[in-house]
């Protein structure tokens, strides 16, 4: 059974930074790709950005420049640096790893309990 625990989300105020940090646990030998996703209130889950294990990134074209996803593949974990915050940022952020091989076989589309960011105006 794949885990992922995400931390760092808060209250920020606009034009501030946070960093997301989300962990996976779980006798894991790799993870494919990791990434965050974002729901905001009333609103659809939608992508922020996600990161292969070889680096190759892919992005929200409306967060480029503003937010940087990397991953430390020894530690499966994901971060995301979210620069430039705006109130229309604010949102549950949710952690995301597919294609994941582990002790006890493959997983994949494995979610975060979500971690809440608001930007205050």
């Amino acid at each position: 059974q794949v885990q992922l625990v995400e931390s760092g989300g808060g209250l920020v105020q606009t034009g501030g930074s946070l960093r997301l940090s989300c962990a996976a646990s779980g006798s894991i030998f790799s993870i494919n790709t990791m990434g965050w996703f974002r729901q905001a209130p009333g609103k659809q889950r939608e992508l922020v950005a996600t990161i292969t294990s070889g680096g190759s990134t892919n992005y929200a074209d409306s967060l480029k420049g503003r937010f940087t996803v990397s991953r430390d593949n020894a530690k499966n974990t994901v971060y995301l640096q979210m620069n430039s915050l705006k109130p229309e940022d604010t949102a549950v952020y949710y952690c995301n790893a597919d294609r994941i091989l582990t002790r006890s076989g493959r997983y994949s589309a494995v979610w975060g309990q979500g971690t809440l960011v608001t930007v205050s105006s």
